[in-house]
């Protein structure tokens, strides 16, 4: 496109007045454009900052299921602040139509009942189990499980791994875990979740199927009500005497709107808001920022710490090393709550065999699910091109290294048992010479990592809740006309892949500003 076509369209679109603006096509934003442009009369615009393909033209890093991450050119570039033992991470999200569903590993497991009982026991509305599964079933088309809680004809396909889509690594690990005493689940997302198993995918034949593939289909791309436009970095949202009114960007341009969704995920989103004058009133005061609302945006991140115990196996034994992630054991640790699965154990084939002695090597990843520190997302400058401040804080609540030690403990029983231990010839990381608990704290600097799953820094809450951003329905407190809809939304981190839930939770924040 030409630069005078492109300075045209620029002042087409300013001209224009939206019904709604999305801010953030990715997995809540794609999926708030397709069902708010559902209704004919209501003018949508979805704002994207990184770039915009067809359905069927996605690159291979954004496309094909084993590349995990992306690549700089999807990317944000984003890294977290130095944290316990010194540990500071790349924290990669996805930059592109589709979001981080485009750079994710395609895991498609719903957060449990003890989450959503957890979020209303402290007093959020509406978010109970039974009240949000028909908006998971509204998303799903699969053709497997229970009609009861399973959708047959949703945007979003979900496939379930058969036994004989896995690795012979993948299907020995399932067998040792039931050998340990764990149930056999073949379906995560029904009643009875906790267990191993193979994964449910949103993949198909080796490629991710993200939203803007699935929920921004081409029909939907067409509809005449509904406006993508991708690589416009979002400065801020300009407010009115309380009111939202208008979507700044970072080139100057300004667009109107009687209604704005703020999707821009866990790190995004916060950084918008703050920049728009709501947050902390003396953190916004000290960057000059005039304040527009006194609200605690970014000051409960939360996020899934993993560990990579790796193994080293015999070649003869391993099979060949697909597909990347194929099995998972979801269970409770000694100090889960009730309904709560809080460690996960991902059977899956990373790590370079020329690290592994036997030329051959893969990895079973622990992740505690239901973390007790707490991170922040603040400010580095007013600027919108600078990454904001992102403090994870990883394991810096001790309860956190103790029960990230009780489960590299579970995975060595794990491996000491059935056909699993006939693969194995040596424990690499954390290395079998790390014997006590002194000993394993000190390791998990070696292999720490996070899941990806960063949300709860602009969380919906009750009227009573001091640490709530939004109301049950995502609307920002003191802001008329100002939704969150996005990972940042949730009251805490769910114990689980954090995707299927932010799509659920856009679909039920959808619904109801379409007044139903």
């Amino acid at each position: 496109m030409s630069g005078q076509q492109e300075s045209g369209r620029s002042r087409q679109i300013q001209a224009l007045k939206f019904d709604c603006i999305v801010v953030g096509a990715g997995s809540a934003g794609a999926v708030m454009a397709a069902r708010l442009s559902e209704d004919l009369y209501r003018r949508v615009l979805l704002l994207e900052a990184g770039p915009s393909y067809a359905p069927d033209a996605y690159p291979d890093a954004v496309r094909l299921q084993h590349v995990i991450g992306g690549d700089a050119a999807h990317d944000w570039g984003y890294a977290s602040e130095s944290s316990w033992s010194d540990v500071r991470l790349a924290v990669p999200r996805g930059k592109v139509l589709g979001g981080s569903s485009a750079v994710n590993a395609g895991v498609s497991m719903r957060a449990p009942a003890g989450d959503f009982a957890r979020w209303t026991d402290a007093g959020l509305e509406h978010w109970t189990a039974a009240e949000v599964l028909p908006f998971f079933q509204k998303s799903e088309r699969t053709v497997h499980g229970d009609d009861a809680v399973h959708g047959r004809d949703g945007p979003w396909p979900i496939h379930y791994l058969q036994d004989d889509e896995v690795s012979d690594m993948q299907r020995a690990f399932i067998a040792s875990a039931v050998q340990e005493g764990f149930a056999h689940v073949q379906d995560f997302n029904g009643a009875q979740p906790f267990g191993v198993g193979a994964y449910p995918m949103n993949n198909r034949m080796g490629q991710r199927l993200n939203t803007g593939m699935t929920y921004l289909s081409q029909e939907v791309r067409e509809r005449p009500n509904l406006t993508i436009r991708a690589q416009q970095l979002v400065d801020r949202i300009e407010i009115d005497q309380g009111r939202a009114v208008a979507v700044l960007l970072s080139d100057g341009q300004r667009i109107d709107a009687k209604e704005i969704v703020l999707c821009a995920g866990a790190y995004g989103t916060p950084a918008i808001l703050l920049r728009s004058g709501v947050g902390p009133a003396e953190d916004l005061r000290e960057l000059g920022v005039d304040v527009q609302a006194d609200l605690p945006v970014g000051k409960r991140l939360q996020e899934h710490p993993f560990f990579y115990t790796t193994w080293s196996a015999r070649p003869t034994k391993i099979g060949l090393p697909l597909p990347p992630v194929g099995a998972i054991l979801w269970t409770q640790s000694s100090q889960a709550t009730l309904g709560v699965g809080d460690f996960h154990v991902s059977a899956v084939h990373y790590g370079d065999p020329a690290s592994s002695p036997t030329g051959a090597i893969f990895t079973l990843a622990l992740a505690l699910t239901r973390p007790h520190s707490l991170g922040s997302v603040t400010l580095r400058s007013r600027d919108p091109t600078v990454a904001p401040r992102i403090a994870l804080n990883l394991l810096e609540d001790v309860r956190d290294r103790r029960l990230m030690v009780e489960g590299i403990e579970l995975i060595r029983r794990i491996t000491r048992r059935g056909p699993l231990a006939e693969i194995i010839v040596d424990e690499l990381t954390p290395g079998a010479l790390s014997a006590s608990y002194e000993a394993l704290e000190a390791a998990l600097p070696l292999a720490l990592d996070v899941y990806h799953h960063p949300t709860s820094t602009a969380p919906m809450g009750g009227a009573d809740d001091r640490h709530a951003v939004t109301d049950y329905q995502g609307r920002v407190r003191g802001i008329d006309g100002l939704r969150v809809a996005d990972a940042s939304s949730f009251p805490d981190v769910p114990c689980v892949a954090t995707n299927p839930t932010v799509i659920m939770l856009a679909e039920r924040i959808s619904q109801w500003m379409r007044g139903d």
